[in-house]
């Protein structure tokens, strides 16, 4: 048996994270003061950060596949060959989510779906969805086509086929989910890059001379830095569209998955979501409403969890985790001014998606989290009163009395 040959350390990702990143670093520390004393030196460095954005966004198109961190070194990387393209081959390398023929009639048994046509035509749909700009003309059709296919399959009234859907979707959902908090985290990060570029850095003056700490646009840096790095030790997330664009898609997939029946996953998903939740709060005010309707629909989903065949432990814990990961987003996050995202009758509508939610905890310690952290966040946010729970507050503050006299007699 011949054993199998170790993959290669990547060289590439070591120099740039422990190499050229601090060099830049520093090297930026000197131009941010020369800068303004010279107009030359503010275009340099200029030049510079952005010659290495560019650069960290192209590195790994330059790094053969074959010793990328997660890859399988006995994988076979050269697409060009004639027997790539051989219908006999079983891969289809130049179409992307298709792995090969396999069954290409619908399984009687659920456990087989990921193995049927239909699952890889609908596969292949939402992730043109998700790659192409909504822009183009195709988005639509596309689109439609996707949304016939999955009517269909319902009208068929076939359990193997629902889950056809809900396997699809659910996996549709997580990848634009992951990819919409990256393409958040670079939203926040060029908008802090741009105000530190017209603000001209961060320069303090003392006694003793000029020292330069490092500003915003140093932090801009790491964090791309970071981002190239995680492109090496974890596969590979492409960002297609904007995060508006993301968050839109994933209100519409959503909505599928409560048509067939899988919203309790789209929920779970969404609780699990705590680093998009927490850089939500520096983003785009557009973007920041389309997440409060994603997150309202959700919630209200999340209301009907917990049916005969549910784990009724597991259903309280998602519950307790969507409100915990959500409800500070939703106290400070702007729901629209001139356009509100919700109006009045939907505002009061969620108040009360949250008090039953919070209720059914059931338990009076973790009714006291959800509620301190409410009253934290609705306290310290001057530009929002709502969501207003103080009535599910006083509620819970009398039931809590009631038991404490209960058990001191």
């Amino acid at each position: 048996m011949v054993e199998a040959q170790t993959a290669p350390t990547p060289l590439a990702p070591l120099l740039l994270r422990n190499i050229f990143l601090p060099l830049f670093i520093y090297s930026d520390k000197a131009l941010i003061n020369l800068s303004h004393k010279f107009k030359v030196f503010h275009i340099i460095r200029y030049t510079l950060i952005t010659a290495f954005l560019f650069f960290l966004k192209v590195i790994p198109s330059f790094i053969p596949s074959s010793i990328r961190p997660g890859q399988n070194q006995n994988q076979n990387n050269n697409h060009n060959s004639d027997s790539d393209f051989d219908s006999d081959s079983g891969t289809y390398p130049w179409v992307p989510y298709l792995k090969g023929p396999g069954n290409c009639n619908d399984a009687a048994d659920g456990s087989l779906v990921d193995e049927t046509c239909i699952a890889r035509a609908l596969t292949q749909l939402l992730a043109i969805i998700n790659e192409i700009p909504v822009s183009s003309r195709k988005y639509e059709i596309v689109r439609s086509y996707a949304e016939k296919l999955m009517n269909e399959n319902l009208d068929e009234g076939y359990e193997p086929l629902r889950k056809v859907n809900a396997k699809v979707l659910s996996r549709a959902f997580s990848r634009a989910l992951e990819q919409l908090e990256l393409a958040t985290k670079a939203g926040v990060a060029a908008a802090k890059y741009d105000n530190d570029a017209n603000s001209g850095g961060d320069v303090k003056k003392t006694d003793g001379g000029v020292y330069f700490g490092l500003n915003r646009v140093i932090k801009t840096v790491g964090h791309y830095g970071d981002f190239a790095w995680t492109q090496f030790t974890k596969p590979k997330t492409r960002l297609r569209g904007s995060a508006e664009k993301l968050s839109a898609e994933l209100l519409w997939l959503a909505q599928k998955m409560v048509a067939c029946g899988s919203a309790d996953e789209a929920v779970r998903q969404w609780a699990s979501a705590s680093k998009l939740a927490c850089v939500a709060l520096s983003t785009q005010q557009r973007l920041q409403g389309s997440l409060v309707k994603l997150s309202a629909f959700l919630f209200k989903e999340a209301v009907s969890m917990g049916g005969k065949d549910d784990d009724v432990e597991e259903v309280r814990e998602v519950k307790m985790k969507l409100l915990m990961t959500w409800l500070p987003f939703l106290c400070r996050a702007t729901i629209g001014v001139e356009e509100p995202v919700l109006n009045m009758n939907e505002k009061a509508e969620l108040e009360n998606v949250l008090g039953k939610l919070i209720e059914s905890l059931k338990h009076e310690e973790e009714q006291e989290k959800v509620l301190s952290l409410w009253l934290h966040h609705y306290a310290h946010c001057p530009s929002s009163d709502w969501p207003n729970l103080h009535h599910y507050f006083d509620r819970w503050c009398t039931a809590s009395r009631n038991l404490l006299i209960l058990e001191g007699r």
